[in-house]
């Protein structure tokens, strides 16, 4: 009785293997990719991979409107040769600074928000590598519409879930079939 059991366990665990073996092939890839920028993502400021948030020397009197910011950063950008297409503005009320970003490239424009000086241009690295980590960097550089982005995502949480579930079972049908024949 106990046999056909033994043998049933056994060819599952058999395809279970192999289905392990052919889905984690691809998949390091993403699951490396995904672990690598998670912890760049972690250490972002630390790593100084965002660029610090200065502090105002005057905090005091009405800040500049975000039209007025709009229109610093733009010409701050004309002067550099990029894209002027303003993305968001970050206003940190407790330093007094605006950071505005852009669509088209990552940088950030660092303005004071009462006198509407220009505190710095740098790159914001934890963007690009956000859009690695989550895959948008492929809908970023085509102009999708976050097709490949929701297609990355599904299928490496999918692979992972499969990965993990048959990694279980790889790990337990050894035990099942040690104790069905040890009857």
């Amino acid at each position: 009785m106990t046999e056909p059991k033994v043998q049933s366990k056994v060819k599952s665990l058999r395809w279970l293997r192999s289905l392990h073996k052919w889905l984690g092939i691809p998949l390091i890839i993403f699951f490396f990719l995904i672990g690598i920028t998670s912890i760049l993502l972690a250490w972002k400021k630390k790593a100084e991979l965002l660029p610090p948030t200065l502090e105002t020397k005057i905090q005091q009197g009405n800040w500049i409107s975000p039209a007025e910011m709009v229109s610093i950063a733009e010409a701050e950008m004309a002067k550099i040769g990029e894209s002027t297409e303003v993305d968001r503005i970050d206003i940190r009320p407790d330093k007094g600074v605006a950071k505005v970003t852009f669509k088209t490239h990552f940088t950030e424009v660092q303005l004071d928000g009462f006198s509407g000086e220009v505190l710095s241009i740098e790159t914001r690295h934890s963007d690009w590598i956000e859009k690695v980590h989550d895959g948008s960097i492929v809908d970023f550089y085509l102009g999708g519409d976050e097709a490949t982005k929701l297609t990355y995502s599904t299928l490496t949480a999918l692979g992972l879930i499969l990965m993990g579930i048959s990694g279980f079972y790889l790990w337990y049908f050894p035990k099942v079939i040690r104790r069905l024949k040890g009857r």
